[in-house]
Order: C-alpha cells, then sequence, then structure tokens
C-alpha cells in the first residue's frame, strides 16, 4: 500500500470525476441514433400522407374519367336514338325513342353532377396534399438542421472524450498499480461507478448511513486504505477548510 494515502485517494477522487463525465458523454453519444432516427420518421410520417394524397387524387380522377366515358357512351346511344326518330313511323315508336333520350339525358345529368363532385374532391385534395408538401419541405429543412446540430456536438464530445480518456491515462500513471484494480474493482461493483467517497461527521456520502466511530477516527489519520462497511465504497475523510476550497 503506498505510503502517502491522502495524495493517492485525491488522484482517485480526480480519475472518478474524469470515468464519471466519461460515462455522461458515451450515455450522451448513445442517444444520437435515436435521435437521428425519430427525425427520419417524422419526415417518413408526411412522405406516408403524400403518397395516401396522390394515391387517393389518381383514385378520384380514375373515377372521373370511367364517368367520362360512360357519358360519352351515352351521348352515342342519344345520337343513334335520334337517327332512329326519323325512321319510326307510328307514334308509340316516336314516344318510346324521345323517352329513351330523355332518359339517358338524365342519367348524363346524373353523372355529370357526380363528376362534379369528383372534380371537388380532386381539388381539394390536391390542396392538402400542397400544403402536406409544404410543411414536409419546412420538416425535412428542420431536420436537416437538428441533425447538423446533433451531429457537430456529437464531433465535440468525441473529441471531449479523447481528451478525457488522455488526462486518464496520464492520472492512472501516477497510481499505485495496486491501488488502481482496487478502485477499478470497488467501482465495476457499482451501478452508478461512484467508488470514492467523503464521509461527513460519521456518514458515508455514498450510501447515507453512519459509519462506525472507531472507522471515523481511523480515517483522520490517514494512513491506510478505508471501506465503507455499508456499501463497501473507498472512503476518506477531509477537513472542512480543505473542503470549501
Amino acid at each position: 500500500m503506498p505510503e502517502n494515502i491522502r495524495e493517492q485517494i485525491a488522484i482517485l477522487v480526480e480519475l472518478q470525476k474524469i470515468d464519471m463525465e466519461c460515462n455522461r458523454l458515451k450515455a450522451r453519444l448513445r442517444e444520437v441514433p435515436a435521435q437521428i432516427s425519430e427525425l427520419q420518421r417524422g419526415a417518413e410520417e408526411y412522405t406516408g400522407l403524400i403518397e395516401d394524397k396522390k394515391n387517393t387524387i389518381d383514385e378520384l380522377k380514375k373515377q372521373y374519367r370511367s364517368c367520362e366515358s360512360e357519358v360519352q357512351g351515352n351521348l352515342g346511344m342519344i345520337a343513334k336514338s335520334q337517327e332512329k326518330l326519323r325512321a319510326v313511323k307510328t307514334n308509340k315508336e316516336y314516344q318510346s325513342s324521345l323517352k329513351e333520350i330523355d332518359d339517358l339525358k338524365l342519367k348524363n345529368a346524373a353523372i355529370e353532377d357526380k363528376m362534379l363532385e369528383f372534380l371537388e374532391q380532386i381539388e381539394a385534395v390536391e390542396k392538402q396534399l400542397e400544403e402536406t408538401g409544404q410543411q414536409h419541405a419546412e420538416l425535412a429543412d428542420e431536420a436537416r438542421q437538428q441533425k447538423k446540430q446533433i451531429e457537430q456536438e456529437a464531433e465535440k464530445i468525441r473529441a471531449t472524450l479523447l481528451r478525457l480518456e488522455a488526462e486518464r491515462e496520464t492520472i492512472c500513471s501516477g497510481l499505485d498499480p495496486s491501488l488502481l484494480e482496487t478502485f477499478n474493482r470497488v467501482q465495476a461493483a457499482h451501478s452508478d461507478w461512484v467508488a470514492v467517497v467523503e464521509v461527513r461527521n460519521s456518514v458515508c456520502q455514498g450510501c447515507h448511513l453512519n459509519i462506525p466511530p472507531q472507522l471515523y477516527n481511523e480515517l483522520h489519520r490517514c494512513d491506510s486504505l478505508k471501506y465503507c462497511p455499508n456499501c463497501e465504497r473507498i472512503i476518506y475523510w477531509q477537513e472542512q477548510e480543505e473542503r470549501s476550497e
């Protein structure tokens, strides 16, 4: 065990700060793919809406053309019926042909009303499509900007991590190897990665439980490594004036 425990503990505390900051930055980096995916999902939703509206327009136009064909067919039948009028010989045949023509005209009038409805629907959906397209363009532009900001932030985080990892290596080089091994073991045993904690007024700042009075007195001597009997973290005591600096 190294002789100057106080200095070694101070180094461990600094090492722990670096590790915790690295963990925070790595956690932030892990969020990046999900954030970018969420931006892409928003754009994809609008793409789906646009496709739905285009399909609706295509279907309405198809129905319009079908009605148009039916109207043309009826007009052809009307023309034939009118030709027949010239050749009829009895009043009954004449009246029958007139009724046939009137029925076809009524049928065309109903179809034409339906065609007008289709045109109105097409116009309405085309307007919706234009608005949705504009919204999609705005969203896509905003998503591109946000993605760029996220990627820039990620690059800064990676650069910071490289710097911190270099600092960590330098700090580790000043530690007793056995102490570093102990630190790594204790750190790995706790989900919050806090391996070294201060004791204030006999209370461990890791688990917030009191330590035995004898152990608290031994901490003041700082002549050997001590562990909290409750959470098994490395503990140390720091004078009030030192802590306030």
